[in-house]
C-alpha cells in the first residue's frame, strides 16, 4: 500500500475547500450591506446574516446522507453548482426575497463541503495522522475566510456590496472543477465501497448513543464559546468606548493568530493526544470570557482576544477529529452529519444565549455565564476524552453491531 502523504492528496482534499471558503469569505460582510441595499432595516439586515448559518443547521443531517447516497466527489460536485448558483442570485437579487433565498441555498452547500472532505479524510488518513489532516482542512477554511474580504474589497469598491457575490460564483465553480477531476477514494483506500451495506440516521444515532451522549457534550460546549466569542467581543469593545476601527484591528490580529496554528495544534493531538488540545482550547476560551468583563481599554480587550484567538486557533480541527474517531465505517456520513449538527446547536446557540443574558442582565454577566459553562464542558471532555481517543485505547462504542 502507498504511504500516506497529505501533500499527495491536497488538491483533492483541501483544494475545494479552499475555493469555497475563499467565496464564503468575501461575501460574509457584504451579507447585510446587501440587505440594506435592497430595502432591508438595520434589524431585519442582521436577521439576513443568521440565514445561511440556520440553512447549515437544517440541513447538517441531511447532507450527510447526501454524501452518504452519492459518494464525496459527486456531492462535492452537486454542493459547488449550487453554492454557485446561491451566489449568482445573490449578485442579481432585485428583491430581499430572492436575496433570502440565495443565503438559504448557501446553508446546504456549506454542509456538504465540510461533510465530504470530513468523510474523505476519514477514510485516507491513518489515526497516526488523522488530527493533522482535520486541522489542515479546518485550517485552509480558515485562511480562506481570512483571505477572502481581501478578494472581494476591490469589487465593492467599484461596484458596491453585491458585486462580493462574484468571488463566490468562482469559488464555487472552481471546487466543481477540482472535484470533478480528481476520482473518489479508490476500494482499498479505507473508503467505504458499494458493498458496504447503508444504515439509517436512528440507526447510527442509537448505535453509538454513548459517545454522543458524552464527547458530543463536549463538543456543543466548544461551539458554545467559539460563537459566543464573536458575538461578545465587540459588544463588549463598544460598551467600554472602542470604536469600530479598533474593534476591526482586534479581530484582524486575532484571525492572523489562528489561522498561525492549525499545524500545530494537528500535531500535537496526534502525538500527545486530543485531551491536550481539547482542555486547553475550553480553558483559554473560558478564561477569556470570564475575565473579559474586567478590561476598559483597547489593549485589555485586545490582549484577552488574543488569548481566546490562540484556544480557538488549537482547536482547529477538533471537533472534525474527534467526529472522526468516533464515526463508524458504516453509516460514517451519517454519523458525521450528527456530530456536526451538535456543534452547529452549540455555535447558533450561542447568539441566543447572548443576546437572553444580555437583555436579562449585561453583556458583562453574558461573557462570565458562557466562560463558565466552557469550563464545564472543557471538565467534561477531560473526563470522557481519554476513553475515545485512538490513540490510547481500544475501540470503544464504535463496532456496527453494538
Amino acid at each position: 500500500m502507498t504511504e500516506f502523504s497529505l501533500r499527495r492528496i491536497a488538491v483533492p482534499a483541501f483544494g475545494p475547500t479552499v475555493l469555497w471558503s475563499l467565496g464564503a469569505g468575501a461575501t460574509l460582510p457584504v451579507v447585510a450591506l446587501s440587505a440594506r441595499d435592497l430595502g432591508a432595516s438595520v434589524s431585519l439586515a442582521a436577521l439576513y446574516v443568521g440565514l445561511a448559518a440556520l440553512a447549515e443547521l437544517v440541513s447538517a443531517v441531511p447532507a450527510g446522507v447526501l454524501v452518504d447516497r452519492l459518494g464525496e466527489r459527486r456531492a462535492l460536485v452537486l454542493a459547488g453548482l449550487l453554492d454557485a448558483l446561491a451566489a449568482t442570485l445573490a449578485l442579481l437579487a432585485p428583491s430581499l426575497w430572492v436575496l433570502a433565498l440565495a443565503l438559504l441555498l448557501m446553508g446546504p452547500s456549506g454542509a456538504v463541503f465540510l461533510l465530504a472532505r470530513q468523510s474523505y479524510l476519514t477514510a485516507a488518513a491513518p489515526v497516526e495522522m488523522r488530527a493533522r489532516a482535520m486541522s489542515t482542512l479546518g485550517g485552509v477554511g480558515r485562511i480562506g475566510l481570512f483571505v477572502g474580504p481581501f478578494v472581494g474589497a476591490p469589487l465593492v469598491a467599484g461596484w458596491g456590496p453585491q458585486a462580493a457575490y462574484v468571488v463566490a460564483v468562482a469559488g464555487g465553480l472552481g471546487a466543481v472543477a477540482v472535484a470533478w477531476r480528481y476520482p473518489d477514494l479508490h476500494p482499498g483506500s479505507g473508503a467505504s465501497t458499494p458493498d458496504v451495506p447503508r444504515v439509517a440516521v436512528r440507526d447510527v444515532v442509537r448505535r453509538h448513543r454513548s459517545v454522543l451522549a458524552t464527547v458530543g457534550l463536549g463538543v456543543l460546549a466548544i461551539g458554545l464559546a467559539r460563537s459566543a466569542r464573536v458575538a461578545v467581543v465587540p459588544l463588549w469593545a463598544e460598551s467600554v468606548g472602542l470604536t469600530a476601527a479598533q474593534t476591526s484591528l482586534v479581530f484582524g490580529v486575532a484571525g492572523l493568530v489562528e489561522v498561525l496554528l492549525f499545524w500545530p495544534a494537528g500535531t500535537v493531538m496526534d502525538r500527545r493526544g486530543r485531551v491536550w488540545v481539547a482542555v486547553p482550547v475550553t480553558l483559554l476560551l473560558g478564561l477569556g470570557l470570564l475575565a473579559l468583563p474586567t478590561t476598559t481599554t483597547l489593549t485589555g480587550v485586545g490582549a484577552l482576544a488574543v488569548v481566546m484567538a490562540v484556544g480557538n486557533g488549537l482547536g482547529s480541527g477538533i471537533v472534525m477529529t474527534l467526529g472522526a474517531d468516533a464515526a463508524p465505517q458504516v453509516g460514517r456520513a451519517q454519523f458525521l452529519g450528527v456530530w456536526r449538527l451538535l456543534a452547529l446547536v452549540g455555535h447558533n446557540g450561542a447568539a441566543l444565549v447572548v443576546a437572553a443574558l444580555s437583555a436579562l442582565a449585561s453583556i458583562g454577566v453574558a461573557s462570565v455565564a458562557v466562560g463558565g459553562l466552557t469550563l464545564l464542558g472543557g471538565a467534561w471532555l477531560l473526563r470522557w476524552l481519554p476513553r475515545y481517543d485512538p490513540r490510547r485505547r481500544e475501540p470503544v462504542d464504535v463496532a456496527p453491531g453494538q
